[in-house]
């Protein structure tokens, strides 16, 4: 299996730590790895030229800024605050930070933003850091795997309205990426015999989690890593 999954069960810190620090920012990752995490996740968008991290397609919720993030100029993002005097960051600035330390799930949102993140990635961070590509749009890990097939893809999705799993092998993906909703035991051993791990967003209850690792989910994505890594039984 691939490097990211260095633990027979992971705690991902979802976009850092926001149960303690403003997501996707440097300090909240930092926090994220002082606590013990096994990997991060953070959210990477390609806008003006510059990859962003940062989730929302709207900048009101997580930073001082109003309006949609791909029609902003890039020098006006670098001057918001993002939470407590943080910034939001460039992908290679967390790179710099964290890669090797931890593995990173980086999921691709907006267009466009897999091949300069694929660019990025050869130039700063080796497949042996232990990074994961994912994306809810598919054509984003398709362009992704064309561009760059060294670096692994998980495949995320939001519902159970399809085959799963068959959508996932033929991204030639090593995950898929399901919403707690959506772990049940059928899917998890299905994407096992095809030789894929179940990563499951976003859990924040303990008694959830031990659930999920007892059906055979390879890690979950999490808030409070804090609470998950001090849960008997997680570790």
């Amino acid at each position: 299996m691939h490097t990211f999954f260095h633990r027979d069960f992971l705690c991902i810190g979802h976009r850092g730590f926001p149960g303690a620090a403003p997501e996707n920012t440097l300090r909240g990752f930092e926090l994220a790895i002082s606590t013990g995490v096994d990997a991060l996740e953070l959210d990477v968008q390609w806008v003006d030229g510059g990859l962003i991290v940062i989730h929302d397609d709207e900048l009101d919720r997580t930073t001082s800024g109003t309006g949609r993030v791909d029609a902003a100029a890039l020098s006006y993002l670098r001057g918001l605050d993002a939470g407590g005097g943080e910034r939001i960051p460039l992908l290679e600035e967390v790179l710099d930070s964290v890669a090797g330390r931890v593995p990173i799930n980086i999921e691709l949102k907006g267009p466009g933003s897999a091949g300069p993140t694929v660019d990025l990635l050869r130039a700063r961070a080796e497949p042996s850091a232990g990074i994961l590509l994912s994306a809810f749009d598919h054509r984003e890990l398709e362009a992704a795997r064309a561009a760059a097939p060294e670096y692994p893809r998980a495949a995320l999705f939001g519902r159970l309205d399809r085959d799963l799993v068959g959508a996932a092998a033929a991204l030639a993906a090593v995950a898929v990426n399901v919403h707690r909703r959506s772990a049940k035991p059928a899917l998890v051993q299905a994407a096992r015999g095809a030789g894929m791990a179940t990563l499951v967003y976003t859990v924040n209850d303990p008694k959830q989690a031990l659930v999920l690792r007892r059906i055979g989910v390879a890690g979950i994505f999490t808030n409070c890593p804090d609470l998950m890594l001090n849960t008997a039984g997680l570790r």
